[in-house]
Formats: C-alpha cells, structure tokens, sequence
C-alpha cells in the first residue's frame, strides 16, 4: 500500500509555511505516489482529528502565499487546553496517528514544536520536523525559513524610519522580533544602517547608548536609529536573570525550582515593555526627542520572499525524499546549498544564538555601529 503522511503547522505563523507544504504534498504526490493528509491548528488538529486532503486542488497557487492554510497554535500535546483546564492530551494524539494508520507525521515548526514532536516520537511515532522561524534560532541549521522575509521587511521598516528620524532630529527605537536571539536585529540593524543595535547575547549599558547618540550629536549628526530585539537586556537586567536560572539549574527540591521558574515568569512579565522604557530613558539622558516604533506581526506577514520560497520547497521535497527512503525521527536541516538529517535529540532543548565572534558583530562594529557595550 502507499504511504500515508500527516503534515501540521505548529507555533506562530511563518513567510514560507505554504511553499513548504506544497514542497512536501507535489514531490509526495506525484513522484512517490504517497497520500497526504493535512491536521488543522497544529497539534490541536490532531487530537481532535480535524483534517484537509491535500491533493492537487489543495496545494494549487499556494506558493507565494503567506501563512499556512492548515491553520497553526501554539497548543503543547502534553498541555493542551481543554474544557477549562490543562489537559495531557499526548495519548489522543497518538490514538489519531493509529486511526489514519499514518506512516509519517510532518510537524513544521520552531524550537516549541520540534520539542513536542520529539515527545511524541519517544512514544513510538514515527516523526520528522521541518525547521521554520523568522527568529533563526534552531539549532543545526544554517538558517529557518521565514528569517529571509522577515529580514527584509525590518530592513525596509529601518530604511523609512530614516527619514522621520533624520526630519525631526529624533532618537527613533525601533522594536524587533527576537526573544533570545538577536539574529534578525542585528541583520536588519546592519542592513538598515542603524546606529545602535541591541541583542539579547550581548546586555546593554543605557549610559553607553546615551553617550554615543550624544557623540553623533556633536558631530552634526542630529538623529539616530536605535534597532532593539524584543529580548534585550539591559547589564542589571542580563545579571538578575542570570541568577533566577542558575536557581533553577541548582533546585535540588521540587518546590524550590517551581519558585524559580515563577520568579524567571514574573521577570519575563515585566519586562514586557522594555523598549518603551529605554526610548524614555534616552531621551531622558540625552535630551534628545526619542519615539518607538514596533514592528510586531508585521515582521512575518505577507508573501514569501524568493529565497524563503526556495528554502521551504528544497526542505519539503527533501522531506518527501527521506520519507520515502523509511528515515524518521530527524530534522530536515539546510546545509549550504543541500539538506541534511538531524537527529531531533541533537536539536530539541537547545537554541542557536549569535557568536559573540560572528562576523555580522565584527562588521557592525567596524563600520561605527554602537552595540549598548
């Protein structure tokens, strides 16, 4: 009989996911003549066994769409929302993938996805995972889909929010997506010609910032644009964090660390908000006029660019390709112009962030840009 594959989209929406599933359900369909069948809102869509065919019809005109036609969530198998309460719905989504007699369950996602479907292939699912995130942060491989668009368009943010800044004579800060990796900051941030950039791998001093506006300032440049990740940390911030997590590492009791992680939560809690307050610290410390701009969802709406597009299409139909060879249990990962098998124990848990050696920091600092140290 021929296979039959599931495919889901989990976490938060990405430019590309389409071009991926067409990537997997074209080179599925017809030259390894597998059926497919899609699950609606990620994992959700599996334990309540909501499915789409994706044939022909389905997966026509889809590439240059943004979002996912199956739908996402960010619903956790093992935590799943139901009826008022936190549910493991772990076994009913394993009771779905017997139902169908899937050979094959494709979960297309980030770091949180990649995590639950390794949780699932440790029950015996067969499992592979594809690696999509504008943030660029999983962990062997050279790059996620979706960072190319969402590049591109914070660059373009950067390059319109010139004019303003440079009009008034404003500090403007821009806000940009990226929680614990500073990979699409610092690219859009060098790209857009930026004059500070701030990333969660390195904490920042505000009077340092302070002092090299004021520079520019003196030296009859009367504006400047200030790129910050969401994840930012100012030096005293970076510290208390830091101590909340060694806490936890080091609880040798239950309670102790449930109190830690509530103390990183509440941390967290706060620190939403950040980039405001470090516009009005600028200002405050400058004298300067300072204005926020956050980018938000627009960062990964939209159509795809061209390389996401070609990087979703090479990862699906590699998908495809591997299925189709009997090998599970992996992560597809880009690897220079090819594709490569990761084993998802190598992958889940950790996260790529930028080198404190990169050469995207040596080339912003060469060229002036100022990185809050």
């Amino acid at each position: 009989m021929n296979k039959l594959l599931g495919v889901l989209t989990a976490g938060g929406d990405s430019p590309g996911l389409n071009a991926a599933i067409r990537g997997i359900g074209k080179a599925a369909l017809d030259v390894y003549k597998f059926q497919v069948i899609g699950f609606r809102d990620g994992f959700r869509g599996v334990m309540q066994d909501r499915t789409v065919q994706l044939d022909g019809s389905a997966l026509s005109g889809i590439l240059t769409v943004g979002g996912t036609i199956l739908g996402t969530s960010r619903d956790r198998p093992n935590k799943m929302p139901v009826g008022g309460q936190v549910l493991d719905m772990t076994e009913a989504i394993f009771d779905t993938y017997k139902k169908h007699h899937l050979d094959v369950l494709v979960c297309i996602g980030g770091g949180g996805t990649i995590k639950s479907a390794y949780k699932l292939s440790q029950l015996g699912m067969n499992i592979i995972t594809l690696p999509k995130t504008i943030d660029n942060d999983i962990y062997m491989t050279d790059v996620t889909f979706g960072f190319d668009t969402a590049l591109g368009i914070a660059t373009e943010a950067i390059d319109r929010l010139h004019s303003t800044a440079h009009s008034h004579h404003r500090i403007i800060v821009v806000e940009i997506m990226g929680h614990n990796a500073g990979w699409l900051a610092l690219g859009a941030g060098i790209a857009g010609g930026a004059d500070v950039i701030l990333i969660p791998e390195i904490p920042y001093d505000e009077q340092k910032i302070a002092d090299a506006i004021l520079k520019r300032s003196r030296d009859g440049k009367h504006f400047s644009i200030v790129a910050v990740a969401e994840g930012a940390l100012s030096i005293n911030d970076a510290e208390i964090l830091k101590k909340a997590e060694e806490k936890v590492e080091k609880a040798e009791s239950g309670d102790v660390k449930i109190e830690a992680k509530q103390k990183i939560e509440e941390f967290n809690a706060q620190h939403l908000g950040n980039t405001l307050r470090l516009a009005n610290q600028l200002e405050s410390l400058t004298g300067l006029e300072s204005r926020l701009t956050i980018l938000g969802h627009l960062q990964r709406g939209g159509t795809p660019s061209a390389a996401d597009r070609l990087l979703a299409t090479k990862l699906g139909t590699a998908c495809a390709s591997y299925i189709n060879k009997g090998i599970s249990g992996v992560m597809i990962a880009s690897r220079g112009e090819g594709v490569e098998p990761v084993q998802l124990e190598k992958v889940v848990g950790r996260r790529k962030i930028v080198p404190l050696d990169h050469v995207w920091i040596e080339s912003a600092r060469l060229v002036g840009t100022n990185l809050g140290d």
